[in-house]
């Protein structure tokens, strides 16, 4: 079963969950999906989201495969096997996160586990047509989590309808608040549609659906520094996963993409990383600011349809996969994605994001627009 790259048979109860293979489990080994650790001792203890998970009595029934090292956004992977996306097989599954989506969207858990670190859930939760939540930064404990260190990544989850996805959360986060996911009918939510380039098909898609929410009130925005944070992100993501995973090198057992990657995030520079930080923060600032007047900003998730299997090996069709997710992993606010089809049944994401640590507002309002669905 190339979702998983190890099964296990840990913990009690009747939700059954599956866990990113950068999550580490108690005596069991986090490989990363990476030939070059296979040899990597077991952990000595779980991570603080695995204990989250073992403390409500869920099941953990395997370990994810994913894009090796969590650092691509195909979800393929020639070492352990490319995870089947299961209702669009020909489509890639998406990545990092491939196993952990591809085990929900193929039902064999009630919720997976991933982290998020460039749209590594919300990607290829579009791609398999489910439910994938980036909570707020920090807001899930990364403790226990691969790479050690990120000032972007988030651990989150996977489902295939709101409901779970919120039990999900309630069970991996502490501080989530069940009495939070409620809507206050007294006022009436005020949405910011972002203008962003995106194919027509996956607009039209997310035209409808709006078409059917009378109740939400709807307003095109815009964001100056979308682009350059998008930009910044990956000079981000890139630097710090040269510090985490350069001494990989040596072992010559990394796949080609991954070793291109790395050696060329290592001409990323200390004053290049300082600099995106501050963008960092000016992108912030600005999303925190037009939060202050909606409720929540809606754009799709992927800007094109995901790419064909076949196509994998044209950058083109790569280039600008992350475009529209990356963004908020540099902002730091939670984003949520849920399922939409073309009228052809082609995978569409809807991507929802509210503001700082209003994660659970954020599901409230999602919950509208499954609510809604087929209106």
């Amino acid at each position: 079963m190339a979702s998983l790259v190890q099964t296990l048979q840990l913990g009690s109860g009747k939700l059954k969950v599956v866990v990113k293979d950068t999550i580490d489990i108690e005596n069991y080994p986090t490989r990363a999906a990476s030939p070059a650790l296979a040899n990597i001792p077991v952990a000595t203890q779980h991570a603080a989201v695995v204990k989250n998970i073992l403390d409500q009595e869920c099941q953990i029934i395997g370990k994810a495969n994913l894009h090796e090292l969590a650092f691509g956004i195909t979800g393929l992977n020639s070492y352990t096997g490319n995870p089947i996306n299961p209702k669009y097989p020909h489509l890639i599954p998406g990545g990092s996160s491939s196993g952990s989506a591809t085990s929900v969207a193929e039902k064999i858990c009630d919720f997976s586990i991933g982290t998020d670190t460039g749209g590594s859930i919300r990607l290829p939760a579009a791609c398999c047509g489910i439910y994938g939540l980036k909570p707020t930064f920090g807001r899930v404990s990364r403790q226990g989590v691969l790479p050690q260190f990120s000032s972007l990544d988030c651990v989150g989850p996977f489902a295939n309808d709101m409901s779970t996805l919120i039990q999900a959360m309630r069970i991996i986060d502490p501080t989530f608040d069940i009495e939070k996911v409620k809507i206050n009918h007294k006022h009436k939510i005020r949405i910011g549609i972002l203008r962003v380039d995106a194919d027509n098909s996956i607009w039209q898609s997310i035209e409808q659906r709006i078409e059917q929410l009378s109740n939400i009130e709807f307003e095109p925005v815009e964001l100056e520094l979308f682009q350059d944070a998008y930009k910044v992100g990956m000079t981000l993501i890139s630097y710090e996963n040269w510090l985490a995973f350069s001494y990989l090198i040596s072992t010559g057992k990394l796949g080609i993409d991954i070793r291109q990657r790395l050696l060329a995030s290592a001409q990323i520079t200390s004053e290049e990383y300082e600099k995106a930080k501050e963008v960092q923060q000016a992108f912030r600032r600005e999303v925190d600011q037009l939060l202050t007047q909606f409720d929540a900003l809606l754009l799709p998730t992927l800007p094109i349809i995901p790419p064909q299997i076949s196509e994998v090996n044209d950058p083109l069709k790569l280039l600008n996969l992350t475009s529209l997710v990356r963004p908020f992993n540099v902002s730091g606010h939670p984003a949520l994605t849920l399922p939409l089809e073309t009228a052809e049944g082609l995978p569409v994401g809807l991507q929802l994001v509210a503001g700082q640590n209003q994660d659970e507002k954020l599901c409230a309002i999602a919950c509208l627009f499954e609510l809604n669905k087929g209106a």
